[in-house]
């Protein structure tokens, strides 16, 4: 009876328990108040003061977001040193190393100061205090712009930095004596600055280090040293991508019916120079390696003069004996691609591209069947390679009449329609679809004029998923025209290509030089901005204006 007892207890504080779980009040509304500061050691403002520690009191308990990150300090501090924890409702740091005299410093704490129950940050936390007998007061502000925007372009992890003009840092190699970061919309403030002259960078440091990556992370710098006597404000920077690590051949070597050269980065331009190339011998451009191939192989080396240029314009430059035995090697297969899924009006234009350099091409085994009694014979009129030199790339114009009934059209190549230089067919047949549409869907005319920029320009139409669509060069004129382009939302991108090379040139920190500007077409608000287009729709006189170089605007 006992143990009967005992067995109904225990089931009754179960379902006691269970009940007064059920029937408990709701909890009280959510949180959002911020954490408020209720005093602070040192006191904001305070002068002549020079602390090995910092504490903060709050009005509740509060936790620490990231405060390596998210607590800038300025001028520059040992942060490897610094020792940053919270204690219930206060934040406390201990700085373990000697301040610098007569010099304003800022901690900026951001949103790193959070109430422990919801995570709201204190609001506009900020505490300045100066080991001399004055506050210093001068601003530096102004806009980062990021040349290639994207979504993964976020400017919260960009840094603007100051550098003293006799500091032999810089950007790659420490953190700024002075440093901030932009809002949303890129806009950015540095006060507190003592008068002198500084040297002016901004970049994504993406991995938090406070220093900038020169081959992973976007940058950009001020050409001229700054002279802050007073505040300076509507200093731009244009963040671009340039790869400044040293340009160099790191093997060449006989492969597998080939001579390679390997490199460690890729090149933007080449030029080989040996007896027979465009002939018997022909290369192919791949990731980080240029490939040579023969049509006959050698028993002697023969001399080979490379010429290359990577992006901010290092050069190899260079002769190599290479040779070309016969190989036993069974040779690597004959791989080719299509540019399919394109739309076109009266001509499809369809683009191959080869693994290897092709030497023929057999046309009979090259059609596109438009019914089962009717095919379009593909001539030799109507492709060529884009580079005659190479040959892994064919361009086919083929003239199509809107009166055949069908929308869709198969480019097909056979087996065994490609050879490639080393006698290799491909394998598999190839059936690339392109769709034909009617031109009344086109829109007929965009046109515009670039001002506040100096000619020759690369003008590209950027469609939707940010693929160049149409692209122009202007050599001397100022105003351009795309017609006939399909339906649907674009930006306009311009590049001022200052070297004439048809290309962007990004900049090379290490000479001094910046990199080639690029501005868009601009929404009312001032940013990036799509037009959209319909059938038959003219858009016409489009202005964009040239951004600013970095530095302060005139």
């Amino acid at each position: 009876m006992k143990r009967f007892h005992l067995i109904y207890s225990f089931f009754a504080l179960i379902l006691f328990s269970q009940c007064a779980k059920q029937s408990s009040p709701l909890g009280g509304p959510r949180d959002e108040e911020p954490p408020v500061l209720l005093e602070s050691n040192p006191i904001d403002q305070s002068l002549n003061t020079s602390p090995k520690e910092i504490r903060l009191t709050f009005d509740e308990y509060i936790k620490l977001d990231n405060p390596n990150k998210n607590i800038i300090i300025t001028p520059r501090l040992n942060k490897d040193e610094i020792i940053t924890s919270s204690l219930k409702n206060q934040v406390i740091i201990e700085l373990n190393q000697d301040l610098e005299e007569n010099t304003t410093y800022v901690f900026n704490f951001q949103n790193s100061v959070q109430d422990l129950s919801e995570g709201n940050p204190a609001e506009n936390l900020k505490l300045v205090f100066s080991t001399g007998n004055f506050i210093d007061s001068l601003k530096l502000s102004g806009k980062v712009n990021n040349y290639f925007p994207s979504q993964q372009n976020d400017v919260k992890n960009v840094i603007i930095g100051l550098y003293l003009e006799s500091d032999t840092t810089d950007l790659f190699t420490a953190a700024p004596y002075y440093l901030t970061r932009p809002d949303s919309l890129g806009n950015f403030l540095i006060q507190n600055i003592k008068e002198g002259n500084y040297r002016a960078y901004a970049w994504l440091d993406a991995n938090n280090s406070t220093k900038a990556e020169f081959k992973s992370e976007s940058y950009d710098f001020l050409l001229d040293t700054l002279t802050i006597s007073s505040d300076i404000d509507n200093i731009q920077f244009n963040l671009s991508p340039s790869d400044l690590t040293d340009f160099r051949l790191t093997r060449s070597s006989v492969a597998n019916g080939s001579y390679d050269f390997v490199l460690n980065k890729n090149q933007v331009a080449e030029e080989l120079e040996i007896s027979g190339l465009g002939t018997e011998k022909f290369y192919t451009v791949e990731d980080k390696r240029i490939r040579l191939f023969s049509t006959i192989s050698h028993t002697d080396s023969l001399l080979v003069h490379l010429s290359l240029e990577d992006s901010v314009a290092n050069k190899i430059d260079t002769t190599i004996w290479a040779k070309f035995p016969e190989s036993e090697r069974r040779p690597e297969e004959l791989i080719l691609t299509a540019n399919s899924g394109k739309n076109f009006t009266d001509t499809l234009k369809a683009n191959l591209t080869f693994n290897k350099p092709i030497l023929k091409v057999n046309t009979d085994s090259l059609f596109i069947p438009v019914d089962s009694s009717f095919t379009i014979q593909i001539q030799e009129n109507m492709f060529s390679f884009k580079d005659s030199l190479k040959r892994t790339e064919l361009e086919f114009r083929i003239p199509i009449t809107d009166t055949l009934g069908i929308e869709i059209f198969t480019l097909t190549a056979l087996d065994s329609t490609f050879q490639d230089v080393q006698g290799q067919y491909n394998e598999d047949p190839l059936r690339a679809n392109y769709r034909q549409i009617k031109k009344e869907t086109l829109a007929d005319l965009v046109s515009g004029t670039v001002t506040n920029a100096t000619p020759p320009f690369v003008i590209q139409l950027i469609d939707a998923k940010n693929v160049i669509y149409r692209e122009s060069y202007l050599e001397k004129e100022t105003n351009f025209a795309f017609s006939g382009i399909e339906a649907g939302s674009y930006k306009i991108r311009v590049i001022e290509d200052t070297n004439g090379n048809r290309r962007w040139d990004p900049s090379n920190f290490f000479e001094g030089r910046q990199a080639e500007r690029i501005f868009y077409f601009l929404d009312d608000t001032g940013a990036i901005g799509s037009i959209i287009l319909k059938s038959g729709w003219t858009n016409e006189g489009i202005i964009i204006s040239g951004s600013p170089k970095s530095g302060k605007l005139e």
